[in-house]
């Protein structure tokens, strides 16, 4: 039996090359996201159902899978990945970028999954999936907004994989590093180990069907994001202004 899943912030990036590489593995795609021409043109090449609104409010979301329901009645996996990115200036500091990056990346996760548990709840063997970030595990220059964002959704998983535990809805967590994609094509600096959308489209799905806790890619670098998040702080904060040139 195909697999259902709700996948948002497909118009775009990893989302659209995860939509794209699901339906060729079969899997039965219900895509949001914010470019309703994109959407259309996945839904005309996959057959996808397209559920365009806006994931900032709450109650679009719960439209949304009211929607879902009525058509499908449940969903196997929902992949939340729409999400933004904006870098802090802290010579110009100003909260409303922190708002702004916690309502769109976090919240809108949040409604997400309250507007679908009673979906997954309805499948036999649920997963829900949710687009972090490898800094989650380390603070970055100007990242303070995004970073916050990305370790509240990491956090946050872990928390609801433990409690969905005993109802069998599984949690996977997942961590890229530098992906080019219209978001990370802005940046004003390197981004090493930057690999492709479809590239991580594909370890991703493969993290998914096989129930993985954690996805990371590419590998080695966010295994290196990792490793400096056990070092001691004196030394992880000598080492990253040393490659990010802010000693």
């Amino acid at each position: 039996m195909k697999k259902r899943v709700w996948i948002t912030g497909a118009s775009s990036g990893i989302g659209k090359a995860v939509a794209m590489a699901m339906a060729n593995r079969g899997y039965e795609l219900i895509i949001s996201g914010r470019n309703q021409g994109v959407l259309d043109e996945i839904t005309r090449q996959t057959g996808a159902l397209s559920v365009a609104f806006d994931i900032r409010d709450r109650n679009s979301n719960l439209k949304a899978a009211d929607l879902i329901k009525e058509k499908f009645g449940y969903l196997d996996i929902v992949f939340l990945n729409a999400g933004t990115c904006e870098y802090v200036d802290v010579t110009d500091f100003k909260s409303d970028i922190f708002e702004d990056m916690l309502k769109t990346n976090f919240l809108s996760m949040v409604y997400a999954i309250e507007a679908s548990l009673p979906l997954l709840r309805a499948s036999r063997n649920a997963q829900i999936v949710g687009m972090s970030s490898s800094v989650a595990f380390v603070g970055l220059p100007r990242a303070e907004a995004y970073g916050a964002s990305k370790a509240a959704i990491r956090n946050f998983l872990q928390s609801l994989r433990i409690d969905l535990a005993k109802e069998n809805i599984s949690v996977s967590i997942v961590c890229p590093g530098f992906i080019k994609t219209p978001l990370t094509d802005k940046n004003d600096f390197p981004m090493p180990f930057l690999i492709s959308s479809e590239a991580a489209a594909e370890t991703i799905i493969n993290g998914i069907e096989k129930k993985k806790l954690e996805i990371i890619t590419p590998r080695l670098f966010v295994t290196l994001m990792k490793i400096l998040s056990f070092l001691p702080n004196q030394l992880s904060t000598y080492l990253l202004k040393k490659v990010t040139n802010r000693q």
